[in-house]
């Protein structure tokens, strides 16, 4: 990710801090938040199937984007608060994720 993410990231932990407090219930809203976010990202997908007949289609694939990209967002908003750096924990997560790709794929399938 690039640097814009994780000042855009750290900010918003900051303006959340200095708005709502720190306390468990606080950072219990947080990690709900994502939750949120990614039911805004099943109702675009939703709309951009058009499987609401009654509203058929009312999203674009850029809508359906936009809305996964607040659910990573959030989530690294999340981890902020948590005082974890976010960006450390998402890549120690990312190199586990490829290290088991690697022992299950084909290496033609897995580029390291």
């Amino acid at each position: 990710m690039t640097d814009p993410t994780w000042t855009a990231v750290r900010a918003a932990r900051a303006w959340l801090d200095r708005a709502n407090g720190t306390d468990p219930a606080e950072l219990t809203c947080r990690i709900l938040k994502v939750t949120e976010e990614a039911g805004e990202a099943a109702g675009a997908w939703i709309g951009l199937v058009g499987q609401n007949p009654r509203k058929g289609v009312t999203h674009s694939l850029g809508d359906v984007a936009d809305e996964l990209a607040d659910v990573a967002l959030t989530a690294l908003v999340a981890i902020e608060s948590l005082d974890l750096d976010a960006r450390q924990v998402l890549d120690d997560r990312a190199a586990r994720v490829h290290a088991r790709l690697r022992e299950t794929l084909p290496a033609t399938e897995v580029r390291s």
